[in-house]
């Protein structure tokens, strides 16, 4: 969610129109709310029984509105959206920022972040209004910083959007974020590295919604719990993770299309800590999945990991 100049007029209205929507999403019938296949549904998948515990709390100031999150083991990257979104932080995994690295050209709003094929890969897709002609996606060398932008555009108009995956395959998946509808899943059919600097029109793949739930969190009440704030896949590209401000739901993607797992597979739920503004999701190479969250004005968020999250996926 954007955090620009007049973030509080923008993020209210958003809110205002998803709580006034909460009472519908509720009293929805269930087959508009568990079907699977093109729309994807997801939001009568069971809970399970695993939970995040906190793996450390940052104190770098910079990261006090963490919107997207990577890993490659040693290291976790992390930035923030709009007004924070200039500086990438490289973290240690107590959490101490072990470096700092200038962001590439000029970003309008950095909502995720995806490590693919060496390089992080930034997701300049937040359009809280709606308005933008064009997003982009960032690419950065992690040691260096170094990189540049790909421009993209909608087939259908402006969308906001706040997960971004890269599959296996080098494809990426972005995943819109919906007001009282599903979410819409576009992609382009080369790899991230492969597209062009001009402008790359997207392809409408389908859609998936999620929720409602009960799961406490987020800065609206069950409305937030349909929101996809997040996205994250595997390293093996085999688990997909979409997050909303209350849950996380685990794709099964045997053969690495994560279109194909969104659409048309039954995800595991997994409730997540009461988070004031979670926004962000990241699967390190060894299976676990870790979660951040923006702190709504107040103290730093810790750091959240779930372990062994893709062995919860048959």
């Amino acid at each position: 969610m954007t955090g620009s100049t007049t973030p509080a007029l923008r993020r209210w209205a958003v809110l205002a129109m998803t709580v006034v929507g909460s009472s519908i999403l509720t009293a929805a019938p269930a087959f508009a709310q568990g079907s699977v296949g093109s729309s994807g549904s997801a939001s009568g998948s069971d809970a399970v029984d695993a939970s995040f515990e906190t793996l450390c709390t940052p104190t770098e100031s910079g990261l006090a509105e963490i919107s997207g999150l990577a890993s490659d083991g040693s290291r976790m990257f992390a930035i923030g959206d709009s007004g924070t979104d200039r500086t990438l932080w490289v973290l240690g995994a107590d959490c101490a920022v072990t470096e700092s690295l200038p962001v590439p050209g000029a970003p309008v709003d950095v909502e995720d972040l995806a490590l693919s094929g060496g390089r992080l890969w930034l997701s300049d897709t937040g359009d809280n209004n709606r308005v933008r002609p064009s997003v982009a996606l960032t690419s950065m060398d992690p040691g260096t910083g170094g990189g540049g932008s790909r421009t993209l555009t909608y087939p259908d108009g402006a969308h906001d959007a706040e997960a971004l995956l890269v599959g296996a395959d080098g494809r990426p998946v972005i995943v819109t974020k919906e007001v009282l509808l599903a979410a819409g899943i576009y992609t382009a059919d080369q790899a991230v590295g492969d597209l062009p600097a001009g402008p790359t029109v997207l392809r409408r793949a389908g859609q998936v919604r999620l929720g409602p739930t009960d799961t406490p969190g987020g800065p609206v009440p069950i409305a937030g719990s349909t929101l996809v704030t997040g996205g994250a896949v595997s390293a093996d590209g085999r688990v997909v993770a979409l997050r909303t401000y209350t849950d996380v739901y685990l794709f099964g993607a045997p053969d690495g299309d994560v279109v194909a797992a969104l659409t048309g597979s039954t995800p595991v739920r997994v409730p997540m800590p009461n988070q004031p503004q979670g926004e962000a999701i990241a699967f390190t190479p060894a299976g676990d999945l870790l979660s951040a969250s923006e702190s709504a004005g107040g103290a730093l968020q810790p750091i959240q990991i779930l372990r062994g999250a893709t062995a919860l996926v048959s």
